[in-house]
């Protein structure tokens, strides 16, 4: 009886996780959609219009905040602009950075064993 009571908890649990899912997952992506819309359109329309246009809006972003820093920015100083945790800054920035290196839109630049810092091409 205990094994059988077992497997109908796992059951309801497995249905509330693939139920709750797909809501949790939406609002994530709109939220960050929304906050980043207004403060790129804000920062600068024209190199919107310059860039490719396969990049995505995260990606947009990342390429927008490294022409502003024409000395070179490390990807926590990405992150941490684009309004990201201290301790997700990097990675958050990270997957964009390679998109934008493979594209020849940013440079990356090694400064020394683990310091690297990424330049407008």
């Amino acid at each position: 009886m205990k094994i059988s009571h077992k497997r109908k908890v796992q059951g309801k649990l497995n249905k509330r996780v693939k139920v709750s899912s797909p809501a949790r997952q939406r609002p994530v992506k709109a939220k960050p959609a929304v906050a980043a819309k207004p403060a790129v359109d804000s920062v600068a329309k024209a190199p919107v219009v310059d860039t490719v246009s396969s990049f995505t809006p995260k990606q947009q972003q990342v390429l927008d905040i490294v022409k502003a820093n024409p000395e070179g920015i490390n990807p926590k100083g990405i992150g941490l602009a684009a309004g990201q945790e201290d301790s997700k800054a990097a990675s958050w920035a990270t997957g964009a950075l390679k998109k934008l290196t493979e594209e020849g839109a940013v440079e990356r630049v090694q400064m020394a064993a683990n310091k690297v810092i990424y330049k407008a091409s």
